[in-house]
């Protein structure tokens, strides 16, 4: 299967997870099928200045982000770290995290949501 870029849903989330401004997501899959039923989300986000995903705690899955673009500051379980263009964050099961964008740059990137076991 293929699914080109225009086939890809955007959504607009306003305070997403209790955070600032609204965040953009480029659905890259239209559900969890399309991850065999091991996942549910598989996006692009796009924070511009000022945006969070606000600090939430993951039961039953875990999250990662593959930073693209910017620099943003990562809420690791209560512990704030700059992430920047190819970092890599993971959130387990049963751990929490929020990213925000306290720069005038654009930050991007991939997010992967996948079930525990």
């Amino acid at each position: 299967m293929i699914r080109k870029k225009d086939e890809c849903a955007r959504e607009y989330r306003e305070k997403m997870r209790d955070g600032n401004g609204t965040v953009e997501l480029v659905n890259f899959i239209s559900g969890p099928a399309d991850l065999s039923g091991k996942g549910r989300l598989f996006s692009k986000i796009i924070l511009k200045s000022g945006c969070s995903i606000g600090y939430h705690v993951h039961e039953g899955d875990s999250e990662l982000f593959y930073i693209l673009k910017g620099r943003a500051e990562y809420n690791d379980n209560g512990t704030k770290v700059t992430v920047e263009a190819g970092d890599v964050t993971i959130c387990p099961a049963g751990s929490g995290h929020g990213i925000e964008n306290n720069t005038d740059e654009t930050v991007e990137l991939i997010a992967v949501i996948v079930y525990a076991e």
